[in-house]
């Protein structure tokens, strides 16, 4: 099994910043692309940005600009800043990760966090 625990996740005022962060444990043999995605109430499940092994980002258009994704693969934890947030950006923020795990090392699945409320509000 793979473990995704997410962090930094509150109420920011308008324009204001957070960071959220998500630590990768458990059976890992391999992690690949991992990226995070937010639900507001009532709507999907919707991309907000990915980053791949190698660095590679993908960001949804709107956050592009205004969010930035890392990762520290010695940690097996990937980052989301994010600035200049707006009321739009409220959602519960999940981590997701390809993994394999030690146990099955060529079956690669999506693993999940529990995730992390972020509200914008002034």
């Amino acid at each position: 099994q793979v473990q995704l625990v997410e962090s930094g996740g509150g109420l920011v005022q308008p324009g204001g910043s957070l960071r959220l962060s998500c630590a990768a444990s458990g059976n890992i043999f391999s992690l690949y692309d991992m990226g995070w995605y937010r639900q507001a109430p009532g709507k999907q499940r919707d991309l907000v940005a990915a980053i791949t092994s190698s660095g590679n980002t993908n960001y949804a258009d709107s956050v592009q600009g205004r969010f930035t994704i890392s990762r520290d693969n010695a940690k097996n934890t990937v980052y989301l800043q994010m600035n200049s947030l707006k009321p739009e950006d409220t959602a519960v923020y999940f981590c997701n990760a390809k993994a394999s795990t030690l146990f099955f090392p060529l079956r690669v699945l999506a693993w999940w966090g529990q995730g992390t409320q972020v509200t914008v509000s002034s």
